[in-house]
């Protein structure tokens, strides 16, 4: 209605605008006409200014009128626009503070579960902590609950070596340890029936231990021997060199002493190996003979005595585990002989089988094939009956059914 209302204003002022022009030019006119109708124009012209002027001023009046009306309409619409506008931008902030509080609602529970999960991620991160701590340190109580327990064994392994230094002091004590220590290697190492403890020979002498090895090898004695006195006597160190060389003279003595007795008493002819074993349980001592006595180990070598530790009578105690393996298996020969001969007639057995077996698939082979070829044929017979192609019977038509006849029984 307001445009409506301006329209009309703006259309009667362009009224207005056209009458004064032409008025304009009708005065104009009437200056350039006489006198006389100048003057009746003139009073016409006045009537007719009067005329519009009144035409205006009513068309003023009724113009403010219009837009009198038309400014109190605006002026309600816009409020009642401004009104709508203030509560649509109030619902639109209670919205705005509702979602708003929905959103930081959600945010917040959100940021609560995942508080949450870190925390039981941490407290499960720390349990496993102190689960893994309390762990290790059960395990550092129980190593040194177990380096307690060793310090008490090792204390104890002192007094043992103590006792066993001073037992080791006595040479009766000396002999019964190298003894035993004997007897527990070669029952480590041979079966029984290979060795004998404390064997009487002939001559009346009792040997320590005695290996019954296959001939021509026979029995070999091995004795026990621990020259101990003058090789603590040679390593001292509170021992002048004068002593030290003096115990030297006198260990190598001992030993000769022992290599003699044991080839004068433990080889003899006839019963006995052309040599013997003598038995040093020491490790030291026997390395002290081989390094810085190689004199002694020449003349035992010569007596044909063999002088031997603990680790280096374990090779000459499986060197005769192995002599005497071989001589069983020697024994057993004609044992295996008869189990080979019967394995060969197996064998023999075994490949007419295969041949046989490979006779039979050639044979399948074949008559694989022949399937084939009828089963073929049978193909083209029925491809011709679907395709109308069947050919009038000729002489030799029922000689070639005899032929698939044959060759089906064949297949089957």
């Amino acid at each position: 209605m307001v445009e409506l209302a301006l329209g009309s204003a703006l259309a009667a002022l362009a009224v207005v605008v056209w009458m004064l022009f032409r008025a304009r030019r009708l005065t104009g006119s009437v200056e350039r006409l006489p006198g006389d109708i100048a003057q009746g124009l003139e009073a016409k012209h006045r009537a007719m200014l009067t005329d519009l002027h009144e035409g205006l001023t009513r068309q003023g009046d009724r113009l403010g009128g219009h837009l009198a009306d038309s400014s109190d309409r605006l002026r309600g619409s816009v409020a009642e626009e401004l009104k709508q506008t203030r509560d649509s931008v109030r619902q639109l902030q209670l919205s705005l503070a509702a979602s708003l509080s929905e959103t930081t609602d959600k945010l917040n529970a959100r940021i609560d579960q995942r508080l949450e999960q870190i925390a039981g991620k941490v407290n499960e991160r720390l349990d496993e902590g102190f689960k893994k701590t309390n762990e290790t340190f059960v395990n550092v109580m129980a190593r040194l609950a177990t380096i307690d327990e060793a310090q008490k064994k090792i204390e104890t392994l002192t007094g043992s070596v103590v006792s066993l230094q001073e037992l080791l002091g006595d040479k009766r004590s000396r002999g019964a340890f190298g003894e035993v220590q004997l007897e527990a290697l070669v029952r480590n190492v041979l079966p029984p029936a290979a060795f004998e403890m404390q064997y009487t020979l002939s001559s009346g002498a009792r040997v320590d231990c005695v290996l019954k090895l296959p001939e021509p090898t026979g029995l070999v004695c091995v004795d026990s021997k621990f020259p101990l006195e003058n090789y603590h006597r040679m390593l001292a160190p509170e021992g002048n060199d004068v002593e030290r060389a003096a115990a030297q003279r006198q260990f190598r003595a001992d030993v000769k002493k022992h290599v003699e007795d044991i080839a004068r008493k433990y080889i003899i002819a006839n019963e006995t190996s052309d040599g013997a074993v003598m038995f040093v349980p020491a490790e030291a001592v026997f390395a002290e003979i081989h390094a810085h006595h190689a004199e002694v180990v020449d003349y035992a070598n010569s007596r044909r005595v063999w002088i031997v530790s603990p680790t280096t009578l374990m090779a000459v105690l499986n060197t005769a585990r192995a002599v005497l393996k071989d001589v069983e298996t020697r024994k057993q020969i004609h044992v295996i002989k008869e189990a080979l001969a019967r394995l060969a007639v197996e064998f023999g057995r075994f490949d007419e089988r295969l041949k046989d077996l490979a006779r039979h698939i050639r044979l399948a082979s074949e008559d694989v094939e022949k399937i084939q070829v009828t089963g073929g044929k049978i193909t083209q017979q029925f491809q011709r009956i679907e395709g109308a192609e069947l050919e009038p019977p000729e002489e030799g038509s029922k000689l070639k059914v005899v032929e698939l006849r044959e060759e089906n029984k064949g297949a089957k």
